[in-house]
């Protein structure tokens, strides 16, 4: 009888593969080819056995060990590469994966019974239980062929000890993780009642799981088995090869699967387990405003984001006491930065952190502003315009919330990294040094900001595009020197323009040129949006 409740999964499966196979396909070539493209690298980035061995002890730096997770002995790094590759770069790949799997699943489950579309799908003649299954059975097709492509990729290169197991495993370990914390989405999506709720308790677990790594992997081991990342990082990949942490990631997903299955089994569409908390009776004059409407929406996501970078970014300042030590010899380091320079590596390695802690500070203020289309999306500006309420305050509303975001973000970023690194360096950055560093990154940011001002105004259906951008300007910035990628492909990150304080002196030119290309792109996407039809 329990047939029942999967009836018409097959046909389902196909809807949500068509309706989710751009994001797919964009993820599946994003995690593959930037793994592909790193790992062809690192043979010319460790050319002989003395860069190997700077490379070992720069890995036995708490700080990396925290950062990256135990490194291997040091004979294991010395003669082979793929030991190197998968230590420096395992891990941040599996958080890749992770986020991909919360979105995907997210989106998919409580994001579309938020909006109705479950609700119409289950009027027709399928199961109760059909769609949950349908969507898993993509996210487990989706992590089962990133680690086909990754394991066959990796093998095909020819790169000394990168061997066939030892690629299948490596896919294996991100396919695992992308899994597993998919399934921890899919019960949060029985547990919450929003799919707001649903990403961000499952964005909480994920920082969770870094963070009990981080204190298990440099004090405490056995914190590390609580973690689910403390199992990717122990899997010897390259050289011993140890298949059990994939094994048990499986095992654990499927118990998060059951459960999942269960409580949706049980909870009624549209409910959640945990109660949404009730709101007071009257709304205060602040909240009766449009602004004050606008920031109330988004008040908790704007919380998760200010915390998360305080503390990813204080994270950073604690490591910062021993970088002078540890990168002097480290080619690797050497891609990013110059050790003959008048500047310290302290300061050069600022200006890298700013750089792509302005680009994570960027999402949030980006979330802002396309809440506008979500809203759209879903008949809900409607409310709005029903009152005396222009389109430009509403946008502007929205828009003035992404810059007041940014400079918030970028400022605990700088707190984050100042204060912390102050306690633990002989000689700490200057306070106006950081913030300047930090904050010389804001008109870059609006300039994204006003990109996607002119997509809601002039092609509200392709703002995702402005997700592609982002990760384009992330791979430009952290792996550009790297790859060795040309100045025209460098020059169309607008992070590219910016001047890396405290190496480049302040460009005034630069800095008033961004702001005024901001302010166009901006007036350009406000004019669109007062004169295209409203969507729902």
């Amino acid at each position: 009888m329990a047939i029942r409740y999967f009836k018409g999964t097959k046909k389902l499966t196909g809807f949500i593969l068509r309706q989710q196979r751009f994001k797919i396909l964009i993820w599946l070539i994003s995690l593959v080819g930037i793994t592909l493209s790193v790992a062809t690298a690192y043979p010319g980035i460790y050319k002989d056995e003395q860069s190997r061995q700077a490379a070992s002890l720069t890995m036995e730096n708490p700080a990396m060990v925290a950062m990256l997770g135990p490194g291997y002995e040091n004979g294991e790094y010395i003669n082979s590469i793929g030991a190197m590759f998968a230590n420096e770069m395992l891990l941040f790949t599996a958080v890749a994966v992770a986020i991909m799997s919360i979105l995907l699943v997210g989106r998919a489950t409580r994001g579309d019974e938020e909006d109705g579309r479950i609700e119409m799908i289950r009027a027709l003649s399928v199961g109760r239980l059909s769609y949950a299954s349908a969507v898993m059975i993509i996210i487990l097709s989706t992590n089962f062929l990133l680690a086909i492509l990754i394991g066959l990729g990796l093998s095909s290169l020819g790169i000394e000890g990168v061997g066939l197991e030892g690629s299948f495993l490596y896919g294996s370990i991100l396919g695992g993780t992308g899994l597993l914390f998919a399934a921890f989405t899919a019960v949060f999506a029985q547990l919450t009642e929003t799919s707001r709720g649903t990403i961000m308790f499952s964005f909480t677990i994920l920082i969770i799981a870094y963070l009990v790594r981080v204190i298990g992997d440099v004090g405490n081991d056995v914190l590390s088995w609580i973690s689910p990342l403390g199992w990717t990082v122990r899997t010897g990949v390259f050289v011993g090869n140890n298949w059990w942490p994939v094994i048990l990631a499986f095992v654990a997903a499927i118990i998060l699967g059951i459960v999942a299955f269960y409580l949706h089994s049980i909870r009624d569409l549209g409910a959640g387990f945990i109660a949404a908390r009730k709101g007071k009776t009257k709304a205060s004059p602040f909240l009766q405003t449009t602004f004050g409407l606008t920031l109330r929406l988004q008040r908790t996501n704007i919380i998760a984001w200010a915390i998360g970078l305080f503390a990813l970014s204080s994270s950073f300042g604690a490591i910062l006491g021993d970088l002078e030590l540890y990168f002097s010899e480290n080619e690797f380091m050497q891609a990013y930065i110059d050790i003959e320079s008048d500047y310290t590596m302290t300061e050069q390695f600022l200006t890298l952190l700013m750089a792509i802690m302005s680009l994570l500070s960027l999402v949030p203020a980006l979330m802002a502003v396309l809440k506008i289309k979500g809203e759209e999306s879903k008949n809900l500006t409607e409310n709005l315009y029903s009152r005396a309420v222009s389109r430009t305050r509403v946008l502007g509303n929205h828009y003035f919330l992404a810059i007041i975001i940014s400079f918030i973000m970028q400022t605990l970023v700088a707190l984050g990294v100042w204060s912390i690194g102050r306690t633990v360096m002989d000689h700490a950055l200057l306070f106006s040094t950081t913030f300047a560093s930090a904050y010389v990154y804001l008109p870059a940011i609006w300039v994204v900001v006003g990109l996607v001002v002119v997509l809601i105004g002039g092609a509200p259906k392709f703002t995702g595009l402005i997700w592609m951008y982002v990760v384009y300007c992330f791979i430009v910035l952290y792996l550009g020197d790297l790859l060795e990628f040309p100045d025209w492909m460098n020059n169309l990150s607008i992070f590219a323009y910016i001047p890396q304080i405290p190496i480049d002196d302040m460009n005034f030119m630069v800095m008033i040129v961004l702001t005024l290309l901001a302010s166009v792109l901006s007036f350009i996407g406000f004019i669109g949006y007062n004169k295209r039809d409203i969507m729902g």
